[in-house]
């Protein structure tokens, strides 16, 4: 009698290749790891991980490099854009991603960012908005919501004394010079897989040299939040989408569907995404 040989096990999931195996010091139940993961494995499909420049400035984002195994140049706080395109400028070969997050990039980095974008720098900037300060306080950030109790503002974001939450995606989408711009969540695994269909395309724009790319994360901070990981996760679903919609800002690349701008339009003709119900996307 032949014996049967056992067939070979088939491999459904390994951890990327430059996703450093250490343990994380992030807090319980904190997005940034899922965010992690994603990076990894786009950058490693598009075999750019072994050229990969990665800036990280001040905040949560900043320990990024003991967990993604590229080189990384941290930046002062905000300052990630601007040090990514004197990389960019120096290092042409290089492939350059920035790593940053809301209390980052929306705030004192507001005007690196915009004017990077503006100027269509070769850079994919990755942009953690968990809405909170969470590394120092968690104190109210310009992405926090409406009514959102933070330390800094315990009885919730008072629009009359502190604004409205700065769409900067939004902001970021109708500039010329960016390719593409969305917005994804680490809510649940449909979501976690369109977030990585985005930085993917995000990523490829800059390998074709079409122009700055960005993409939002929506992501939580269940000690900032004062919830557990599961009410946080609840919340992003149910509360935070409906001030943040899902999906594609901005689409401006080569052979992108029809109806959307290209690099060098007037700003203002980009593709948008509708205001969706929550938890609909692009």
């Amino acid at each position: 009698m032949t014996a049967t040989v056992p067939a070979a096990p088939r491999v459904i999931y390994q951890r990327p290749a430059r996703l450093t195996d250490v343990s994380t010091r992030y807090c319980p139940g904190c997005g940034h790891g899922i965010i992690h993961r994603l990076v990894a494995e786009v950058l490693e499909d598009l075999g750019v991980d072994g050229r990969t420049i990665a800036v990280a400035p001040v905040g949560c984002s900043v320990f990024a490099y003991e967990y993604l195994g590229y080189d990384w140049c941290e930046a002062p706080h905000g300052r990630a854009p601007a040090v990514a395109t004197g990389i960019r400028r120096v290092r042409p070969d290089a492939f350059v991603l920035t790593y940053q997050g809301d209390g980052d990039l929306a705030a004192i980095g507001t005007g690196e960012i915009v004017h990077a974008a503006a100027r269509g720098e070769l850079i994919t900037a990755i942009f953690v908005n968990n809405g909170i300060y969470g590394m120092t306080g968690g104190q109210m950030a310009p992405t926090t919501l409406v009514g959102q109790r933070t330390t800094s503002s315990p009885t919730g974001r008072d629009v009359r004394a502190a604004g409205y939450p700065v769409p900067m995606t939004e902001m970021l989408a109708v500039l010329p010079g960016v390719a593409f711009a969305a917005r994804g969540s680490i809510a649940d695994p449909s979501a976690i897989g369109k977030t990585k269909a985005y930085i993917r395309k995000a990523c490829e724009a800059q390998i074709r040299g079409e122009g700055f790319a960005v993409v939002e994360v929506l992501s939580n901070c269940p000690v900032g939040w004062g919830m557990t990981a599961q009410e946080s996760i609840r919340y992003l679903q149910d509360v935070v989408v409906q001030t943040y919609p899902l999906g594609v800002l901005a689409d401006r690349r080569a052979g992108a569907q029809s109806g959307a701008a290209r690099p060098g339009t007037p700003p203002g003709t980009a593709r948008h995404a509708e205001n969706r119900p929550a938890g609909q996307e692009a």
